[in-house]
């Protein structure tokens, strides 16, 4: 087979392991900069034009789409969906995943544990009964647009919240707020999802002082058993967005798993340094899988 990765930058952990894993199960393996693809769209049907020439001859594809060009991104994955190539994540559940609002009236939906949350428009002196939804201070507030633990700030009082508030309605920012879980004790769990199955998890603990856990902000990752109940909800959440590739965000609190969030192009170096998996190899059985079954090729959801 032909596999494409869909990377900006080659030189990424992810995109090197995942390049290694299909050469090493004897693939022909290609690096695709999607910001640099032209999409033809014609009466002869959808093409893709990358560095003057036409893509052809591709199996299948891993998109590694970056929040800042979700929208273009998408449109390329989009694009080969249409020419008949089988995409390890379709660009529907990309974006579904990566609108923090939309993804979790999704999870609600499907009943599954998450940290309170409430969103309004830009209402002035709706501050205080926003913080009000959440259960007070202290509460979390989240830019929309936000990755990688950026744009979350936690208010340790109502007056702090309502400030915060005020000032990213006053820049015209998106934001959602969110119960704070004490008990997480700035601890999350990152579950990694291939095909309906929990291949890897890990505990990733903030740095001293740090309520954020990312590990690009400091946290450190440890190797973690998941209980039923963890492991149920990250599958739930995985299925509820239609991913079958995901890292899903929990939080261990006093009622249970609650979903932060659920990552559509999870890192892999974090996940595969903690528990020693080759979660790549994983991916790349998947696609083997996934492209050797009779219809294959999905449906377009528009």
């Amino acid at each position: 087979m032909k596999i494409a990765i869909l990377s900006r930058n080659s030189h990424l952990y992810s995109t090197k392991r995942l390049h290694e894993a299909i050469i090493a199960a004897g693939h022909e393996a290609v690096i695709i900069d999607h910001s640099l693809c032209d999409i033809i769209i014609e009466q002869e049907g959808p093409s893709i034009i990358y560095k003057g020439e036409k893509v052809i001859g591709v199996d299948a594809i891993i998109p590694r789409i970056g929040a800042s060009v979700t929208f273009y991104g998408t449109a390329v994955v989009r694009q080969f969906e249409l020419m008949g190539t089988f995409s390890a994540v379709e660009s529907q559940a990309i974006v579904r995943s990566r609108d923090k609002l939309r993804s979790l009236q999704i999870l609600s939906k499907a009943g599954l544990g998450m940290p309170k949350t409430a969103f309004t428009n830009f209402s002035k002196g709706g501050e205080k009964t926003l913080i009000e939804h959440v259960g007070g201070a202290p509460l979390i507030i989240k830019l929309l647009e936000g990755t990688q633990g950026l744009g979350v700030v936690l208010a340790e009082t109502k007056k702090a919240g309502q400030s915060v508030i005020e000032a990213f309605h006053g820049l015209k920012a998106r934001i959602i707020v969110q119960e704070f879980i004490k008990e997480a004790k700035g601890a999350d769990i990152r579950a990694f999802i291939v095909n309906g199955k929990v291949v890897g998890a890990m505990k990733r603990q903030g740095a001293e002082g740090e309520f954020r856990s990312n590990l690009h902000r400091g946290g450190k990752a440890t190797v973690i058993k998941l209980s039923r109940a963890e492991k149920q909800a990250a599958l739930g959440a995985a299925k509820a967005l239609g991913l079958d590739i995901a890292g899903v965000d929990m939080l261990q609190s006093a009622r249970g798993p609650l979903i932060l969030e659920v990552n559509s192009s999870p890192g892999l170096e974090g996940i595969e340094k903690a528990t020693g998996i080759d979660i790549a190899g994983e991916i790349i059985k998947f696609i083997e899988e996934s492209v050797n079954k009779k219809g294959t090729k999905r449906k377009i959801k528009e």
